[in-house]
C-alpha cells in the first residue's frame, strides 16, 4: 500500500517541480544561485531541481518505506511521518518567506530553535527533510536546500542519539543523587 502511495508522491513532486521550473523559464528565466549567497562563489541553476527533487523523493520515501516494513502491524503511512512531514514544509516555507522579506534575525533563530528541537524529537529522519527541502525549493532552488538539510539533519542526529542519551544520564544520575541525599536525612 505505502508503494503506491510513494510513487504518486514522487509523480506529484516531479510534475511541480517541473511545472515551476518551465514556468520560470517562460517568465523571467530559472534563477540561479550563488552558495551561500556571495557572488564571488559560484552559482548554481534551478534546472539542477528537476533531476535532484525526484531522486531525493525517491530516496527518501524509500528510506521511510524500509522503516515502516520493520514493523509488520503497519500498513500504511503513519501519522507521525505525516505530521513530520508537513511540520517540516511548513518551517521551509515559513524560514524561506523571512529570508524573502530580508528579515536575518527570524530565520536565525527558527534555525537555533531547530537544535533545541532535536535534543526532544527525531528530526533527523527522512519525512523532515523531505519536508524542509521541498519547502525551501520555490525560494531557493533544489540544491542548497538539500545542503542545508543534510547538514541539519547530521547536527540533529548526533544531538538526539549521542548527546540527549548523556543529558538524560546526567539528569537522572543527579535525581537518583539528591533523592538518595533526602532518603539519609529523613533517617
Amino acid at each position: 500500500m505505502f508503494f503506491k502511495t510513494r510513487l504518486y508522491f514522487i509523480g506529484i513532486i516531479t510534475i511541480s517541480i517541473w511545472s515551476l521550473l518551465i514556468w520560470n523559464y517562460f517568465h523571467e528565466g530559472v534563477p540561479s544561485h550563488h552558495i551561500l549567497a556571495r557572488e564571488d562563489l559560484p552559482e548554481i541553476s534551478n534546472w539542477w531541481g528537476a533531476l535532484l527533487i525526484p531522486l531525493l523523493a525517491w530516496f527518501l520515501t524509500y528510506r521511510i518505506q524500509k522503516r515502516i516494513n520493520k514493523d509488520p502491524e503497519v500498513s500504511n503511512v503513519p501519522v507521525s511521518v505525516l505530521y513530520g512531514f508537513l511540520s517540516a514544509l511548513i518551517f521551509g516555507i515559513l524560514l524561506s518567506l523571512f529570508f524573502t522579506l530580508g528579515d536575518s534575525d527570524i530565520p536565525g533563530y527558527m534555525l537555533q530553535g531547530v537544535f533545541v528541537t532535536a535534543l526532544f524529537l527525531p528530526i533527523y529522519r527522512s519525512e523532515y527533510l523531505l519536508g524542509l527541502v521541498i519547502g525551501m525549493t520555490f525560494t531557493f532552488g533544489a540544491v542548497l536546500p538539500t545542503g542545508i538539510g543534510c547538514i541539519l539533519v547530521l547536527i540533529s542526529a548526533v544531538l538526539y542519539l549521542f548527546v540527549r542519551p548523556v543529558i538524560f544520564f546526567v539528569i537522572k544520575r543527579l535525581i537518583n543523587l539528591v533523592s538518595s541525599n533526602t532518603h539519609k536525612q529523613d533517617q
